[in-house]
């Protein structure tokens, strides 16, 4: 479960990204942000607070301030009121300017956080609604290796030792990118998407027993390596004695489920010698085909079912000839 994102969290994860400084007292939280979308309060500064997303991250530009700016002292302590009040979660003073300094004060006495950087309001808006996208999705941790192979995202899962890391680590030396191995995050996009990545600690290395750590950007070069892939197909890795339901023929899909959203998984039952980098690029090539409505199997059972038709045919025209 995603842990509640607070502007403090905010900054520090991506406060340096964004050039935030804080000018609030360290100790002003603020509330939780659980709104991707960003908000510019020009209509409730000048009264009008019906509609207003409490909720979001605050953005002042030049022209909100140079409004505040404008207004007469009892107007602009109202104005700022409004605005900094719980539950918004913080405001940012965007275009390099200063923050007004009943801002700051209001801030501090009411538990508002407020920063300021030199980014313009509009650049920071972009940057900042996908940052929070990311942020505020639903996030979970498997135990697998996640590789792109010819595009298509294959998370292998399995008991532990059973072969998931040097299953990637020989894709990777067949020319295609690993994403994480071992501890592969997980997080659900807006649009229902699986996006794996890995974390910062073990990124571009992998554990291989009987060999140890290694970097695999560093030995195997940049493009052997992406950050991030989206999770399209789930590979399980299992002994044969394991596996006694496994998929013979393919005509229907298993699927597995993670944070709510089902991908294809497909049960790969390990024997000595097997040659699993091959049948994984092959599972990768056969989705894609599957996207574009070319099934395999259905392919093969409707020509061996013309095939029975026509042999019958064949029969039943034969015995008419012998009467």
């Amino acid at each position: 479960m995603t842990e509640e994102l607070t502007a403090l969290s905010l900054a520090a994860g991506i406060g340096e990204r964004l050039s935030l400084s804080a000018v609030t007292k360290p100790d002003v939280s603020g509330g939780v942000i659980r709104d991707s979308n960003v908000c510019l309060p020009g209509l409730l500064l000048a009264g009008f607070a019906e509609g207003f997303r409490a909720e979001r991250v605050q953005i002042l530009g030049a022209r909100e301030v140079d409004y505040v700016d404008s207004l007469t002292a009892d107007a602009r302590e109202a104005a700022l009121g409004r605005l900094c009040t719980p539950p918004v979660p913080c405001v940012i003073v965007a275009d390099g300017l200063a923050a007004p300094s009943l801002l700051v004060e209001l801030g501090n006495s009411r538990g508002v956080p407020v920063f300021t950087t030199p980014m313009t309001s509009d650049r920071l808006a972009s940057e900042l609604v996908p940052a929070l996208e990311d942020l505020l999705a639903p996030q979970t941790v498997i135990h697998a290796t996640l590789v792109d192979v010819h595009g298509v995202g294959l998370l292998f899962t399995g008991k532990s030792g059973i072969g998931k890391s040097e299953c990637g680590l020989d894709l990777v030396a067949n020319g295609h990118r690993l994403v994480a191995d071992d501890v592969v995050s997980v997080m659900r996009t807006r649009t229902d998407y699986l996006i794996g990545y890995g974390s910062e600690l073990l990124r571009n290395y992998m554990e291989i027993r009987g060999v140890g750590i290694i970097d695999v950007q560093a030995m195997f070069g940049t493009r052997a390596f992406r950050q991030r892939k989206r999770i399209e197909v789930e590979v399980k890795l299992a002994a044969w004695s394991d596996l006694s339901d496994y998929e013979r023929l393919g005509f229907e899909d298993e699927m597995s489920e993670i944070l709510g959203v089902q991908i294809p998984v497909v049960r790969l039952p390990l024997v000595l010698g097997k040659n699993i980098t091959v049948i994984s690029e092959v599972i990768a090539l056969n989705y894609l085909l599957k996207l574009k409505g070319i099934n395999s199997a259905w392919d093969f059972d409707r020509r061996q079912r013309d095939a029975v038709a026509r042999q019958a045919g064949v029969l039943r025209a034969s015995r008419g000839d012998d009467e």
